[in-house]
């Protein structure tokens, strides 16, 4: 079988975090490119859905099984673990609500898989301090009063939402700007400062009931008590 070469680094990536054979749901898919290439190297049952219509009507004509609407309305319509992986790549910082989108990936899903560009990177804040401007960058190009991107975030600040909401980091791949590989660590020093782009693979711990041993006493149903 002919495998797909990724056009996107972030994407050759979010397909080593996935196994084969599995069920995929791609947010913000656009017009299908990552659906395809999981379809064709994983052997992946995808679905997808986009915001931008004419986006949407491109991967439908291509055959995919995707539905044009608004992930922060339309996720609610996907019941409990609909999902073995749920993908949302580089959108997070454009959610109105990036907390209730994380806890619907985790809802509807297995797990998530989640990409999104570090706002902590050092030509970030280098370019804010010496020009005083917000930073355009290669994984932020737009001018501030045009950008799709509304919550500006770090990695600490993603560790920290993680922590705050007991999500599980099963793994982080960072990205500099040159395209170096590397796991994240939050003790590794300048992980904030060097990371370009980060991809996390997250899933919710599955806690063991706790089995109480009962105090009350069992009568035999042939017991008289005594009043």
């Amino acid at each position: 079988m002919n495998r797909i070469t990724s056009i996107r680094k972030d994407w050759g990536l979010i397909e080593t975090l996935m196994e084969e054979n599995r069920s995929i749901l791609d947010i913000g898919c656009g017009d299908g490119m990552l659906m395809e290439q999981l379809e064709k190297n994983l052997n992946a049952k995808t679905h997808g859905i986009e915001l931008d219509r004419d986006l949407a009507s491109k991967a439908i004509a291509k055959g995919f099984n995707v539905i044009h609407g608004d992930a922060e309305i339309d996720l609610s319509q996907y019941s409990n673990n609909s999902f073995d992986y749920v993908i949302l790549s580089q959108t997070l910082q454009a959610m109105m609500k990036p907390k209730e989108i994380l806890s619907e990936l985790l809802r509807i899903g297995s797990k998530a898989i989640v990409s999104f560009p570090n706002f902590g990177h050092w030509k970030i804040r280098f370019q804010l301090l010496v020009s005083g401007r917000m930073p355009v960058t290669e994984s932020l190009p737009y001018t501030w009063y045009d950008t799709p991107n509304i919550h500006f975030f770090t990695i600490k600040d993603f560790l920290n939402l993680c922590s705050d909401m007991n999500i599980i980091i099963e793994k982080s791949i960072g990205l500099t700007s040159r395209g170096r590989q590397f796991d994240i660590s939050d003790s590794l020093t300048g992980v904030n400062f060097f990371t370009h782009e980060a991809i996390f693979l997250l899933s919710y711990k599955n806690f063991e009931p706790i089995k109480i041993k009962s105090t009350k006493k069992v009568f035999n149903k042939n017991s008289v008590i005594a009043s």
